[in-house]
């Protein structure tokens, strides 16, 4: 697909009132793909984007590069479920590991997302999977087909992060013998590391670095090494946590949501001793990632997040003072936007939702 450079017509909202402010930004649309769900950069600048159906496509930034990657598992696709997150090893230029996650099958109609990790293989005829390894998995799998979250990051220090959802069986959050509503911390082979805050229990508990989340879709370290995650809410109550080691986020005992039947669940204030969000949001904004902006090239946006909204169709600019967080803008982006990403010379990069999802790239307005 040629390029086209799109006209900054966006308008800009302040939490739901809608301003004439222009957004500070050109976008440039790259190319299309088949339900996009993440991107992740290359040392050379090409992009590896999974798409949900089970295709992990490799391209380029000028949208001319088209190469299917050969060897991928198979993925259990419907519902909210299929290939996910895509993510590069820290060493990528010595070792080509890359780490996928995905929904998989089980026995008696059972989902659950795992984690693998592969070596890269880019030839002049094509690129493929090799020395595949299953490094994770949701204990137990379970019936149905949404919240699997199954989003992936290294931590600076070289720890892997793992957002997995509740599954929407709610009380598995709390439950320390399953680790569905975690966030769990790993090894990059998958083992353990010995300080994890639960380590001295038996099973999944040891994975464990918080828990009480329901559906998390986006984990990122702002500059100090700090994890923050947003995660969907029920009816109402999306949140953005500060991720403390050990700490319980409350659900589905608090929410500042209700149930989509409309019965009330506690707020977060009625219960202090879980750990509220820093911000949340009703109405919601489904977000589905979450990056935070380290560029130059957005001076202005260095350390702000930058949340994707699936049902707001937006890009939510958040800004940080110490431990608190709030909204500051928020872009009317027009589509649903499944994932954001910081590209290589700070240009922000988003992916559309569903069937003809494009790649757009954000670059400041002349």
């Amino acid at each position: 697909m040629n390029k086209l450079v799109l006209a900054t017509l966006l308008s800009m909202t302040m939490g739901c009132a809608v301003s004439n402010t222009p957004a500070p930004f050109n976008i440039e649309e790259i190319s299309s793909f088949n339900e996009p769900w993440a991107m992740t950069f290359l040392p050379n600048g090409d992009i590896l984007i999974t798409e949900k159906s089970g295709n992990l496509i490799l391209t380029d930034q000028g949208g001319t590069k088209d190469i299917k990657v050969k060897g991928l598992p198979d993925v259990a696709y419907g519902g909210q479920g299929g290939l996910g997150d895509i993510i590069i090893h820290p060493d990528y230029e010595e070792n080509n590991l890359v780490y996928l996650s995905f929904a998989e099958e089980g026995e008696k109609n059972t989902r659950g997302a795992v984690v693998i990790k592969a070596k890269l293989n880019i030839k002049s005829d094509g690129a493929r999977l090799s020395d595949i390894k299953y490094i994770w998995r949701q204990i137990p799998k379970v019936t149905g087909k949404g919240h699997y979250a199954h989003r992936m990051r290294f931590s600076p220090d070289g720890y892997l992060y793992i957002s997995s959802g509740d599954r929407q069986k709610f009380d598995p959050a709390q439950d320390m013998q399953m680790n569905l509503g975690k966030i769990l911390r790993l090894n990059d082979d998958g083992t353990i590391p010995s300080d994890n805050p639960f380590i001295d229990q038996e099973g999944v508990a040891a994975q464990v670095w918080s828990l009480g989340h329901r559906n998390p879709l986006g984990i990122d370290f702002d500059a100090d090494g700090q994890l923050w995650n947003v995660e969907m809410g029920p009816k109402g109550g999306d949140e953005l946590n500060r991720v403390i080691m050990g700490e319980n986020y409350g659900y589905p005992i608090v929410s500042n949501g209700r149930h989509y039947n409309m019965q009330d669940i506690p707020d977060h204030d009625t219960r202090p001793e879980f750990e509220p969000p820093k911000e949340w949001w009703t109405p919601v904004i489904s977000p589905s990632a979450f990056e935070i902006y380290e560029g130059n090239l957005f001076p202005d946006w260095k350390g702000d997040g930058f949340i994707s909204g699936l049902s707001s169709k937006s890009l939510v600019q958040i800004k940080f003072t110490g431990s608190s967080a709030r909204e500051v803008r928020r872009f009317d982006m027009g589509k649903r936007i499944r994932s954001v990403v910081e590209g290589p010379n700070g240009a922000l990069w988003l992916l559309e939702d569903k069937t003809g999802g494009r790649l757009l790239k954000l670059t400041p307005s002349l």
